[in-house]
């Protein structure tokens, strides 16, 4: 097997791989994302200072979650156009 078959076979697997942990952080910022409604909604009604210090914690886990997902992603494509540019080579050889 060539270099390039062997390397295509890694990216996919890589892809792959990217997928499901974007799959999983996607869950997880929904997760993240009703707990800070919550939070926020708690704040916003009690004006306790606890409940405001949670709100601006569970905001920050959300603004966290949200760039991870976007890391992900972008990984993701950034594979998915490495591939393409191997099977265009892998025709041409």
């Amino acid at each position: 097997m060539k270099r390039t078959e062997r390397r295509l076979f890694e990216i996919g697997d890589e892809i792959e791989a990217l997928a499901e942990a974007e799959r999983l952080a996607a869950e997880e910022l929904i997760y993240h994302q009703h707990l800070n409604d919550d939070a926020q909604r708690d704040a916003a009604v009690s004006g306790n200072p606890i409940d405001r210090a949670d709100a601006r914690e569970t905001a920050g886990d959300v603004a966290r979650f949200e760039r991870h997902l976007d890391n992900l992603r972008r990984r993701r494509e950034r594979l998915e156009a490495k591939r393409e540019r191997l099977v265009g080579r892998l025709g041409s050889d």
